[in-house]
């Protein structure tokens, strides 16, 4: 499976561009998987829906399934948050998993800088970040990309000699 992440700090723009590259990789006939790390509550079923009453009735997981799609809901019910492996290895087959977030991993990381962040970069801390996608010049010791170059961004993720391979 090849994983790449998509990391940085708050509202610097990871979300845009995990997209921009699930729509550039797909668009090249690729299957494309994602998985994204929320470091607050996350509740996709709402109060009320039958599926929410069978998770809220003690369901550990729920399946919600219909025509077009289908959910799983996995309760923790006081259990520890999977780590990036696990959720990792309950995916289905693909060409390519494009993770946002999951930023202390050591999975192949792509890190978004903004120059207005007061914060630091992650690539002076992170060996796993092998690219930076910034709106200027960051001083990173491998491939700086702007941050709207999502086709040149795809390009280095897909080369077959780029670090962001991982063993099946």
């Amino acid at each position: 499976m090849n994983v790449i992440g998509i990391v940085g700090w708050k509202n610097c723009g990871k979300t845009t561009l995990a997209s921009a590259l699930i729509r550039e990789m797909t668009s090249r006939g690729l299957t494309v998987n994602s998985v994204k790390h929320a470091h607050h509550m996350v509740d996709v079923d709402q109060p009320g829906t039958d599926s929410y009453k069978h998770r809220d009735a003690g369901a550990r997981e729920v399946i919600l399934a219909g025509g077009q799609r289908f959910a799983i809901m996995h309760e923790l019910r006081g259990a520890k948050e999977p780590t990036l492996d696990e959720l990792l290895g309950r995916l289905g087959p693909c060409d390519w998993v494009v993770v946002e977030g999951f930023k202390t991993h050591s999975h192949p990381k792509i890190e978004v800088h903004r120059r207005e962040s007061s914060r630091m970069p992650l690539y002076s801390e992170d060996p796993s970040i092998i690219a930076v996608a910034a709106d200027y010049a960051a001083e990173f010791s491998g491939p700086v990309f702007d941050i709207n170059d999502v086709a040149g961004i795809a390009d280095f993720i897909l080369n077959a000699d780029q670090p962001g391979r991982r063993a099946p």
